[in-house]
């Protein structure tokens, strides 16, 4: 199967809109959704047109989570050759999740429905979240017997904390749209889809109109300092600024102010 047949790409601006395309399959995740994830977010992150990306779904559900019909075949064989080989498998889902966390563009997840799994998995890393009130999520991994292994274990602490987490990661229950804003695993609740899409795209537009080299900057100096830590993050923010400022971009954003009169920023 291509990507193309699971993901499309709208373009709005300087906003690219991700949508999952296989509303038939409630948006499952098999192998070559993660090949195609790392291929187009490899593709965001060096298209400077691109300042922010927004993750949508078409049909019922934001996505059913990892395509156990597939996943069932992969593992049907359990001779250690077998199992090498999905190993592999596993390190290039990650690949793809990866990609998604590493673009330089701040990423938005808009999601309704169930986002159950893989699901979660994936959304964990995006930057920002937003869901449908009737959104469902779920790290379902230990009901199905094995362990959620491209990134919900290792990101999601960091989200909603080892409290909640460890709740959720253990135990596979669901949990619904308002708990998940109770816990910060969501920024914000909409009534349905429409709504959804005018929040997302808002604040996409928002963030979009800020100076791509500081809003790409400040993404990568969070990861960076959530990886090593404070005083570290410190370090490397100093020589991020040292590297990056003055830019055209700051003498555009004080003439701007000066002139009374919204910036245009170009990215350099």
């Amino acid at each position: 199967m291509s990507f193309d047949d699971i993901f499309k790409v709208e373009m709005d601006g300087h906003i690219a809109w991700l949508v999952l395309n296989r509303p038939e399959k409630r948006n499952a995740m098999g192998f070559a959704f993660y090949l195609g994830l790392k291929e187009l977010f490899a593709r965001f992150d060096q298209d400077p047109n691109v300042r922010v990306v927004v993750i949508r779904a078409e049909g019922k559900s934001f996505t059913a989570g990892t395509d156990l019909a597939e996943l069932g075949g992969a593992c049907a064989d359990p001779s250690t050759a077998t199992r090498e080989k999905f190993r592999g498998m596993i390190l290039e889902a990650q690949a793809g999740i990866n990609a998604v966390e590493m673009c330089k563009k701040p990423v938005i997840a808009a999601i309704h429905g169930h986002c159950i799994g893989g699901g979660v998995d994936f959304v964990c890393a995006a930057d920002v979240r937003y869901g449908t009130r009737d959104a469902i999520f779920s790290i379902r991994e230990t009901r199905v017997a094995f362990i959620a292994d491209v990134g919900t274990l290792q990101r999601m602490p960091h989200i909603v904390g080892h409290g909640w987490f460890r709740e959720l990661a253990l135990s596979g229950r669901d949990f619904g749209a308002d708990e998940a804003l109770k816990m910060g695993f969501l920024t914000r609740v909409c009534e349905d889809k429409d709504a959804l899409y005018r929040e997302a795209g808002k604040l996409a537009a928002e963030i979009a109109g800020c100076a791509p080299l500081a809003v790409q900057g400040t993404k990568d100096v969070i990861l960076y300092s959530r990886d090593h830590g404070i005083y570290p993050g410190l370090q490397y923010v100093a020589q991020k600024n040292a590297a990056v400022v003055p830019s055209d971009d700051l003498f555009e954003a004080v003439t701007a102010f000066f002139e009374k009169r919204p910036p245009n920023f170009k990215g350099c």
